[in-house]
This record gives C-alpha cells, sequence and structure tokens, in this order.
C-alpha cells in the first residue's frame, strides 16, 4: 500500500473547505494547517487534529507536508506559491491562480524551475454535467458554435467586503477586482474551457450597490477564436443571488444549464431519447438551503475533493495535474482584458 501524500492548507477562510477536501480524499493526509488569524487556526487544526502554524515559512519547513494548497487572498497567490515552490512542495493554488497574467507567468517560471507540481481549483471543470457539454462542443455536435452566454445575478451584502477577512475583497490589488475576477471567474473559466480561446472582448464595469474599490457589475462581450460571440454578464447586486445560467447554442442545437443543473440538450437529428436522457442525469433535483448565489460559504468540497486526490495521482504517475496553470492563464488573460476595455472604451485583441 502506497503511502498518503501529505499536504498543509494556508489560509483558512475558503481554507476550511479545503483542509475537509484533504481529510476526505483518498490518498492525502492533512498534515498542518496554517492562518494568522488564531481562532480560525485552533478551530480547524482541532478539528482535524493537525498541526497549526503561524507563520508560512513554518509550514514550508515541515519535511511531513508534500503539497501546499494556497488559500490567501488572490493577490498573493504568486508570492505563496514563488516560496513553496522554492521550498520543494507541490501546489494547489485556489482560483484565480493570481490576479494579473504577469504573476500567473512568474509563478509558472518559479514552478518549472522548482521541478514541483502546480494545480489550480477551478473545480467547475471536474462536474460530470460540464465534461459532457464540453464533448459534445468539441465533437461539433452543436454544428459551429454561434452564441456562448453566461449570466451570474449573485448577491453579496455589504458586510462581505468588511471586517478582517473581509477587507480584500473588492480591491484591484488583492481581490484583482470585484464580481467579474472573485465570483465570476469560475463561469468565465468554464467558457473558455468549453468554447476554446477568446481572441477580443469589450466591457464595462461599475460599482453600484456597494462601498468598494472594484466593481459590483459587468458586462462583456467576447469574441471567440471559434467564430462564436458570447455575452457575459457577473454581478454581486442581485438580491437575493439567483443560480448563475450558461448557455451554448450552434447550427445545430442548444445547451442550457442553471448551475449544475441541466434545462436543455437539444440537438438537431439526433436520438429524440437523448434529451430525456441526459434530464434524467443533470436535470433539476429537489434542494433546500442557501447556495453560492447568496452565501459564499455554501460551496461544497466535492469538487475540491476530486481535484486533491488527482494531485495525489499526479505525484505518483509523474504527470501534470488536470488544471495545469498555463491552461488558466488564459481566464485571467480575459477578466483583466474586459477591465482593460471597460477603461479605455476601445476593444481589447488577446
Amino acid at each position: 500500500m502506497e503511502r498518503e501524500i501529505g499536504f498543509g492548507v494556508v489560509g483558512l477562510g475558503m481554507g476550511a473547505h479545503h483542509a475537509q477536501a484533504v481529510h476526505n480524499a483518498q490518498g492525502a493526509r492533512l498534515v498542518a494547517v496554517c492562518d494568522m488569524d488564531e481562532r480560525r487556526l485552533g478551530r480547524v487544526a482541532s478539528q482535524y487534529s493537525v498541526k497549526a502554524y503561524r507563520r508560512y515559512e513554518d509550514l514550508l519547513a515541515d519535511p511531513e507536508v508534500k503539497v501546499v494548497n494556497i488559500c490567501t487572498p488572490s493577490g498573493t497567490h504568486t508570492d505563496m506559491g514563488v516560496r513553496a515552490a522554492e521550498a520543494g512542495k507541490h501546489i494547489l493554488v485556489e482560483k484565480p491562480p493570481d490576479v494579473t497574467v504577469e504573476k500567473v507567468d512568474r509563478l509558472i517560471d518559479a514552478v518549472r524551475r522548482a521541478g514541483v507540481k502546480a494545480g489550480v481549483t477551478f473545480q467547475s471543470r471536474t462536474f460530470p454535467l460540464n465534461r459532457r457539454i464540453k464533448a459534445a462542443v468539441e465533437e461539433g455536435r452543436l454544428g459551429r458554435l454561434i452564441g456562448v452566454n453566461a449570466w451570474l445575478p449573485w448577491w453579496r451584502s455589504q458586510s462581505y467586503y468588511e471586517g478582517p477577512h473581509g477587507s480584500w475583497k473588492g480591491t484591484w490589488a488583492l481581490d484583482g477586482g470585484g464580481s467579474l475576477m472573485n465570483q465570476g471567474v469560475h463561469t468565465v473559466d468554464l467558457l473558455q474551457w468549453i468554447a476554446g480561446p477568446v481572441r477580443s472582448v469589450m466591457g464595462r464595469y461599475g460599482a453600484f450597490a456597494h462601498d468598494i474599490e472594484a466593481e459590483d457589475t459587468t458586462v462583456a462581450v467576447l469574441n471567440f477564436s471559434c467564430g462564436a460571440v458570447g455575452t457575459l454578464m457577473t454581478t454581486t447586486c442581485a438580491y437575493p443571488g439567483l443560480p448563475q445560467m450558461v448557455l451554448f447554442y450552434g447550427e445545430r442545437g442548444s445547451i442550457l444549464k442553471e448551475e449544475d443543473t441541466l434545462k436543455v440538450w437539444r440537438i438537431r437529428g439526433e436520438r429524440e431519447e437523448e434529451e430525456r436522457e441526459m434530464l434524467e442525469l443533470y436535470g433539476p433535483r429537489r434542494r433546500e438551503g442557501p447556495t453560492t448565489a447568496s452565501d459564499p460559504m455554501a460551496v461544497g468540497s466535492a469538487g475540491h475533493q476530486g481535484l486533491v486526490e488527482d494531485m495525489v495521482r499526479a505525484i505518483r504517475e509523474g504527470r501534470e495535474p488536470y488544471i495545469t496553470l498555463e491552461s488558466a492563464r488564459h481566464t485571467v488573460e480575459i477578466v483583466t482584458a474586459i477591465y482593460e476595455s471597460s477603461r479605455t472604451g476601445r476593444e481589447v485583441f488577446l
């Protein structure tokens, strides 16, 4: 039996979900957690009976920690990641990998120089429905792709952006923006992962319902390299928080989903039973309680667990993780280009 691989988690806001995912993952062992907030640190460390570090350098010095899950504010990911790589640790970094393309490139270079592995937590790519949609698009089953449309009408109260754990949110330096870079980045990643690279963007943003430095609402037009045209809307102003909607349509059919629930799967000239079968697999289920549309901590750990287990296999098999820094770079490029377009009033080519 192979030995479990030791993980350490730094940043115990979203990192609390990572700790749970590592604890539940096959082949992984949660060794230590790290946070400057002693209450959060003590709570998570005692929950899993693991070592607690207030200083990041102490976590990196722990020989049992082979992989570091970086869950600190987005604008610190590269600095934290470079230090981990230089210490010989593999990295699983929360989304986005950082807030500028230049910083992502610096992290890529550090990982390559150190010869370690680095994965990104864009867990939407692991969901079965999203993988089925990607396969249908790539196999040309929708015909020539025409439209790629996404709508993220979420809600965050002003208190989300305040207090000791919220003041970095909605800032350019540490959050890289607002509703687009923080909440919407998963949606942007899904669009580019399924439909392929974006060639150019035009965008507009503003802060309408929150006292924050960055934006709480963004709209954009995306021109994809495949010829499709896309639209994107993200907001944290849509009380009480409504589901993400994503639509792909081409010459031969359309696929519409709401969060991780399939609404429409209709392809001309193919078996009529297929939509019923797909709806039985991925269609509406009864749900109770809050979702991430209104509560950022309502995220489950299942997707995270899959990425932890993938990292374990990548280390053992000597391969790249499922979601590499290189594959996530274009997502940051798209987001920052939308912001640049809004500031300049011009179309931005990527």
